[in-house]
């Protein structure tokens, strides 16, 4: 299956709001994980690819983004009935084995990765202290069997604009990885 890009959510777009259970059942809402500054949300799982190409870089942003008063949180969005290694308790073996600071939650409905109109695992949404999105796109260049280093640039670019108080720059380049593993006959029109 060929990769797939980001929809490029329109900039200025509210953060739509969820209340999502981690693997142990806890849930999270967009009020507790939200940061002073803003909110990284991050649409990944455990079996892509192009994921686990970035499993480093995204438990540096987990440990460094709270700092910036930037919160982070992942989720996981794909059928885990088809998608047996994206589900739960697997998910909270990946979070512990990378050790993801950040939370890790379970989207089984598919609905919150509908309302934010996620396409591909990593689909990243950075939203600024208004819960307005000011950045979506990549990480950075690299890709799975690349020669270009993960270095997460691109968003890491935006994060520290954020953080700054400064203009997220609005030239941005869609994220690309796997297709979000829709539950049969429940895909988005935006995916198909």
């Amino acid at each position: 299956m060929p990769p797939t890009n980001s929809t490029m959510l329109a900039l200025g777009t509210p953060a739509p709001g969820f209340a999502l259970p981690d693997p142990e059942g806890r849930v999270h809402d967009l009020d507790q994980v939200m940061g002073e500054r803003g909110l990284l949300v991050a649409f990944i799982c455990n079996h892509c690819p192009y994921v686990k190409h970035v499993f480093k870089e995204l438990a540096r942003l987990g440990d460094e983004l709270p700092g910036l008063g930037i919160g982070m949180v992942g989720i996981m969005s794909n059928d885990i009935e088809h998608y047996p290694d994206d589900a739960p308790d697997r998910m909270a073996e990946t979070a512990r084995e990378q050790d993801w600071r950040f939370p890790y939650l379970v989207d089984a409905s598919q609905e919150v990765a509908k309302a934010y109109t996620a396409a591909c695992t990593p689909d990243f949404f950075l939203f600024d202290a208004d819960r307005r999105l000011a950045y979506r796109g990549q990480l950075d260049d690299s890709r799975p069997n690349s020669d270009t280093p993960v270095t997460g640039k691109d968003l890491r670019g935006a994060v520290a604009a954020l953080a700054a108080g400064s203009p997220v720059p609005t030239e941005q380049v869609p994220s690309l990885g796997c297709g979000i593993k829709w539950i049969p006959g429940q895909a988005p029109a935006y995916a198909v």
